[in-house]
Protein backbone atom coordinates (compact mmCIF):
# COMPACT_ATOMS: atom_id res chain seq x y z
CA UNK A 1 0.00 0.00 0.00
CA UNK A 2 0.99 3.43 -0.80
CA UNK A 3 2.55 5.77 2.19
CA UNK A 4 1.19 8.79 2.51
CA UNK A 5 4.62 10.70 0.64
CA UNK A 6 3.73 8.43 -2.16
CA UNK A 7 0.09 9.35 -2.84
CA UNK A 8 1.09 13.52 -2.18
CA UNK A 9 3.56 12.76 -5.25
CA UNK A 10 1.04 11.42 -7.57
CA UNK A 11 -1.30 13.26 -6.69
CA UNK A 12 0.82 16.86 -7.82
CA UNK A 13 2.05 15.01 -10.89
CA UNK A 14 -1.51 14.47 -11.78
CA UNK A 15 -2.70 17.75 -10.49
CA UNK A 16 -4.88 16.46 -8.17
CA UNK A 17 -5.52 17.29 -4.44
CA UNK A 18 -5.14 15.06 -1.79
CA UNK A 19 -8.94 15.62 0.25
CA UNK A 20 -8.08 16.55 4.28
CA UNK A 21 -11.04 16.31 6.12
CA UNK A 22 -11.10 17.17 10.17
CA UNK A 23 -13.16 15.08 12.92
CA UNK A 24 -14.14 15.22 16.25
CA UNK A 25 -16.21 11.77 16.24
CA UNK A 26 -16.89 8.78 14.84
CA UNK A 27 -19.32 9.38 12.72
CA UNK A 28 -17.21 12.10 11.03
CA UNK A 29 -14.47 8.89 10.65
CA UNK A 30 -16.52 6.90 8.68
CA UNK A 31 -18.29 9.46 6.86
CA UNK A 32 -14.91 10.59 5.07
CA UNK A 33 -14.02 6.77 5.09
CA UNK A 34 -16.55 5.92 3.09
CA UNK A 35 -16.77 8.41 0.98
CA UNK A 36 -13.24 8.24 -0.19
CA UNK A 37 -13.67 4.39 -0.79
CA UNK A 38 -16.90 5.02 -2.86
CA UNK A 39 -14.59 7.29 -4.65
CA UNK A 40 -11.46 5.01 -4.78
CA UNK A 41 -8.94 7.88 -3.60
CA UNK A 42 -6.43 8.52 -0.50
CA UNK A 43 -8.05 10.55 2.12
CA UNK A 44 -6.51 12.25 5.39
CA UNK A 45 -8.02 12.42 8.98
CA UNK A 46 -7.90 15.61 10.73
CA UNK A 47 -7.41 16.50 14.19
CA UNK A 48 -6.76 19.62 15.62
CA UNK A 49 -5.85 20.70 18.77
CA UNK A 50 -9.35 20.34 20.16
CA UNK A 51 -10.57 17.84 18.50
CA UNK A 52 -7.52 15.56 19.68
CA UNK A 53 -8.47 16.58 23.36
CA UNK A 54 -11.95 15.48 22.67
CA UNK A 55 -11.35 11.96 20.78
CA UNK A 56 -7.68 11.00 22.18
CA UNK A 57 -4.93 11.35 20.62
CA UNK A 58 -3.75 7.52 20.83
CA UNK A 59 -7.37 6.53 20.27
CA UNK A 60 -7.86 8.38 17.17
CA UNK A 61 -4.74 6.76 15.69
CA UNK A 62 -5.73 3.53 16.40
CA UNK A 63 -9.15 4.03 14.82
CA UNK A 64 -7.18 5.28 12.00
CA UNK A 65 -4.63 2.72 11.51
CA UNK A 66 -7.18 -0.25 12.13
CA UNK A 67 -9.59 0.89 9.12
CA UNK A 68 -5.98 1.30 6.91
CA UNK A 69 -4.97 -1.99 7.97
CA UNK A 70 -8.58 -4.15 8.14
CA UNK A 71 -9.40 -2.85 4.61
CA UNK A 72 -5.72 -2.19 3.16
CA UNK A 73 -6.59 1.05 2.22
CA UNK A 74 -4.64 4.32 2.34
CA UNK A 75 -6.23 6.51 4.86
CA UNK A 76 -3.92 8.39 6.72
CA UNK A 77 -3.61 10.62 9.64
CA UNK A 78 -2.63 14.49 9.96
CA UNK A 79 -2.11 16.27 13.43
CA UNK A 80 -3.55 19.56 12.49
CA UNK A 81 -2.79 23.19 13.64
CA UNK A 82 -0.66 22.06 16.15
CA UNK A 83 0.99 25.33 17.99
CA UNK A 84 3.67 23.98 19.99
CA UNK A 85 6.77 21.64 19.93
CA UNK A 86 5.29 19.13 22.99
CA UNK A 87 1.93 18.74 20.81
CA UNK A 88 3.64 17.95 18.04
CA UNK A 89 5.80 14.99 19.34
CA UNK A 90 3.03 13.69 21.23
CA UNK A 91 1.15 13.37 18.07
CA UNK A 92 4.41 11.53 16.07
CA UNK A 93 4.91 9.20 19.40
CA UNK A 94 1.32 8.41 18.78
CA UNK A 95 1.80 7.40 15.14
CA UNK A 96 0.27 10.05 12.96
CA UNK A 97 1.50 9.99 9.54
CA UNK A 98 1.61 13.59 9.41
CA UNK A 99 1.76 16.86 11.66
CA UNK A 100 1.66 20.70 11.31
CA UNK A 101 3.34 23.21 13.51
CA UNK A 102 1.67 26.36 13.24
CA UNK A 103 3.76 29.04 14.29
CA UNK A 104 1.62 31.77 12.39
CA UNK A 105 0.90 34.32 15.36
CA UNK A 106 4.82 34.08 15.82
CA UNK A 107 7.60 36.36 15.39
CA UNK A 108 9.27 34.68 11.30
CA UNK A 109 12.29 33.53 13.29
CA UNK A 110 10.46 32.11 16.08
CA UNK A 111 8.61 30.14 13.78
CA UNK A 112 11.48 28.76 12.03
CA UNK A 113 13.22 27.41 15.01
CA UNK A 114 10.06 25.28 16.21
CA UNK A 115 9.42 24.30 12.90
CA UNK A 116 12.71 23.56 11.85
CA UNK A 117 13.04 21.61 15.39
CA UNK A 118 9.70 19.70 14.76
CA UNK A 119 11.15 18.61 11.51
CA UNK A 120 14.37 17.37 13.12
CA UNK A 121 12.26 14.80 15.57
CA UNK A 122 9.76 13.37 13.30
CA UNK A 123 13.43 12.66 11.31
CA UNK A 124 14.92 11.29 13.73
CA UNK A 125 11.31 8.78 14.78
CA UNK A 126 10.20 8.24 11.78
CA UNK A 127 11.47 10.01 8.27
CA UNK A 128 8.27 8.98 6.22
CA UNK A 129 6.41 11.22 8.82
CA UNK A 130 5.33 14.10 6.57
CA UNK A 131 5.69 17.79 8.42
CA UNK A 132 4.34 20.89 7.04
CA UNK A 133 4.48 24.30 8.33
CA UNK A 134 2.23 27.18 8.14
CA UNK A 135 3.43 31.00 6.81
CA UNK A 136 0.52 33.35 6.95
CA UNK A 137 -2.29 34.45 9.80
CA UNK A 138 -5.45 33.05 8.18
CA UNK A 139 -7.55 32.59 11.44
CA UNK A 140 -7.91 29.73 14.24
CA UNK A 141 -11.79 28.77 13.79
CA UNK A 142 -13.68 26.56 11.78
CA UNK A 143 -17.19 28.16 12.51
CA UNK A 144 -19.26 30.20 10.45
CA UNK A 145 -18.71 33.59 11.05
CA UNK A 146 -20.55 37.10 10.58
CA UNK A 147 -17.10 38.59 8.92
CA UNK A 148 -12.91 37.87 7.95
CA UNK A 149 -11.73 37.02 11.28
CA UNK A 150 -10.37 39.30 13.59
CA UNK A 151 -6.39 39.58 12.75
CA UNK A 152 -6.84 38.62 8.86
CA UNK A 153 -6.04 40.66 6.33
CA UNK A 154 -6.72 39.08 2.54
CA UNK A 155 -5.11 42.43 0.36
CA UNK A 156 -2.38 41.43 -1.69
CA UNK A 157 0.52 42.95 0.49
CA UNK A 158 -0.55 40.98 3.63
CA UNK A 159 -0.87 37.33 1.43
CA UNK A 160 2.45 34.86 1.81
CA UNK A 161 5.21 35.99 -0.12
CA UNK A 162 7.10 34.21 -2.28
CA UNK A 163 10.40 35.44 -0.79
CA UNK A 164 9.40 34.37 2.44
CA UNK A 165 8.53 31.21 1.08
CA UNK A 166 11.68 30.26 -0.10
CA UNK A 167 13.58 31.58 2.74
CA UNK A 168 11.45 29.48 5.10
CA UNK A 169 11.49 25.91 3.27
CA UNK A 170 15.64 26.14 3.30
CA UNK A 171 15.50 27.33 6.82
CA UNK A 172 12.84 24.60 8.37
CA UNK A 173 13.18 21.50 5.49
CA UNK A 174 9.67 21.31 5.81
CA UNK A 175 7.54 18.77 3.34
CA UNK A 176 4.66 20.95 2.78
CA UNK A 177 4.28 25.09 3.50
CA UNK A 178 0.35 26.43 4.19
CA UNK A 179 0.42 29.69 3.09
CA UNK A 180 -1.98 32.59 3.30
CA UNK A 181 -3.25 33.22 -0.04
CA UNK A 182 -6.44 34.63 0.50
CA UNK A 183 -8.22 31.68 2.66
CA UNK A 184 -9.49 32.21 5.94
CA UNK A 185 -10.59 29.44 8.46
CA UNK A 186 -14.24 28.77 9.09
CA UNK A 187 -17.17 30.08 6.60
CA UNK A 188 -18.69 33.23 6.75
CA UNK A 189 -22.23 33.30 6.67
CA UNK A 190 -23.24 33.72 3.60
CA UNK A 191 -21.84 30.81 2.26
CA UNK A 192 -19.54 31.98 0.08
CA UNK A 193 -15.64 33.26 0.90
CA UNK A 194 -13.33 36.11 -0.95
CA UNK A 195 -11.78 34.99 -4.04
CA UNK A 196 -8.33 33.22 -3.58
CA UNK A 197 -5.40 35.02 -5.16
CA UNK A 198 -4.71 31.46 -7.18
CA UNK A 199 -1.87 33.73 -8.87
CA UNK A 200 0.08 33.55 -5.58
CA UNK A 201 -0.53 29.91 -4.94
CA UNK A 202 1.12 29.48 -8.96
CA UNK A 203 3.63 32.05 -7.65
CA UNK A 204 4.86 30.51 -4.28
CA UNK A 205 4.65 27.05 -5.46
CA UNK A 206 7.45 28.00 -8.21
CA UNK A 207 9.53 30.09 -6.40
CA UNK A 208 9.71 27.69 -2.95
CA UNK A 209 9.64 24.31 -5.22
CA UNK A 210 7.59 22.71 -2.49
CA UNK A 211 3.61 21.39 -2.31
CA UNK A 212 1.42 23.70 -1.03
CA UNK A 213 -1.48 23.11 1.29
CA UNK A 214 -4.76 24.85 1.14
CA UNK A 215 -6.07 25.79 4.87
CA UNK A 216 -9.68 26.85 5.13
CA UNK A 217 -11.26 25.70 2.05
CA UNK A 218 -14.86 25.78 3.25
CA UNK A 219 -16.61 28.19 0.97
CA UNK A 220 -14.07 28.88 -1.35
CA UNK A 221 -15.33 27.88 -4.60
CA UNK A 222 -14.73 24.97 -6.84
CA UNK A 223 -13.32 27.24 -9.79
CA UNK A 224 -10.67 28.73 -7.28
CA UNK A 225 -9.96 25.22 -5.64
CA UNK A 226 -9.55 23.93 -8.80
CA UNK A 227 -7.07 26.65 -10.07
CA UNK A 228 -5.27 26.81 -6.59
CA UNK A 229 -4.66 22.89 -7.51
CA UNK A 230 -3.25 23.58 -10.73
CA UNK A 231 -0.40 26.17 -9.37
CA UNK A 232 0.37 23.62 -6.57
CA UNK A 233 -1.76 22.59 -3.70
CA UNK A 234 -1.84 18.75 -3.24
CA UNK A 235 -3.92 18.92 -0.18
CA UNK A 236 -6.86 21.31 0.47
CA UNK A 237 -8.66 21.22 3.99
CA UNK A 238 -12.42 21.00 4.71
CA UNK A 239 -13.81 21.36 8.36
CA UNK A 240 -16.44 23.88 9.11
CA UNK A 241 -18.96 22.73 6.09
CA UNK A 242 -19.22 19.31 7.86
CA UNK A 243 -19.78 20.77 10.92
CA UNK A 244 -22.64 22.52 9.67
CA UNK A 245 -24.61 19.78 7.76
CA UNK A 246 -23.35 17.59 10.91
CA UNK A 247 -25.43 20.04 13.12
CA UNK A 248 -28.48 21.11 10.61
CA UNK A 249 -29.04 17.08 9.90
CA UNK A 250 -29.20 16.35 13.42
CA UNK A 251 -31.26 18.82 14.39
CA UNK A 252 -33.63 17.44 11.39
CA UNK A 253 -33.39 13.86 13.20
CA UNK A 254 -33.92 14.46 16.49
CA UNK A 255 -37.04 17.02 15.49
CA UNK A 256 -38.48 14.06 13.23
CA UNK A 257 -37.51 11.44 16.03
CA UNK A 258 -38.39 13.08 18.88
CA UNK A 259 -38.82 9.99 20.99
CA UNK A 260 -35.64 8.19 19.74
CA UNK A 261 -33.03 7.33 21.98
CA UNK A 262 -30.52 5.00 20.05
CA UNK A 263 -28.00 7.01 18.97
CA UNK A 264 -26.80 4.94 16.34
CA UNK A 265 -30.48 5.57 14.68
CA UNK A 266 -31.08 9.27 15.41
CA UNK A 267 -27.01 10.00 14.44
CA UNK A 268 -27.17 8.13 10.72
CA UNK A 269 -28.56 11.53 8.89
CA UNK A 270 -25.81 13.13 10.56
CA UNK A 271 -23.32 10.63 9.43
CA UNK A 272 -24.55 10.69 5.77
CA UNK A 273 -25.11 14.57 5.75
CA UNK A 274 -21.24 14.72 6.14
CA UNK A 275 -20.44 11.85 3.91
CA UNK A 276 -22.30 13.63 1.11
CA UNK A 277 -19.83 16.55 1.59
CA UNK A 278 -16.58 14.50 1.19
CA UNK A 279 -17.87 13.28 -1.44
CA UNK A 280 -18.54 16.67 -3.00
CA UNK A 281 -15.66 17.82 -2.16
CA UNK A 282 -13.49 14.89 -3.28
CA UNK A 283 -14.92 15.35 -6.72
CA UNK A 284 -13.89 18.74 -7.13
CA UNK A 285 -10.20 17.88 -5.89
CA UNK A 286 -10.10 14.68 -8.08
CA UNK A 287 -11.83 16.18 -11.72
CA UNK A 288 -14.13 13.51 -10.84
CA UNK A 289 -17.91 13.93 -12.32
CA UNK A 290 -20.32 13.77 -10.12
Amino acid sequence: MKTLRECLKEAAAARRAVGHFNISNLEGLWSVFNAARERGVPVIIGVSEGERAFVGVRQVAALVSSLRDEYQYPIFLNADHTYSFDKVKEAIDAGFDAVIFDGTELPFEENVRVTRQCVEYARKVRPEIIVEGELGFIGKSSKVLSGIPDGVKISEEFLTKSEEAVKFVRETAVDLLAPAVGNIHGMLSGGRDPALNTGRVAEIARAANIPLVLHGASGNSAEDIKKAIIGGVVIVHVNTELRVAYRQALAISLQNHPDEVAPYKYLKDALLAMQKVVAEKIAIFNGISS
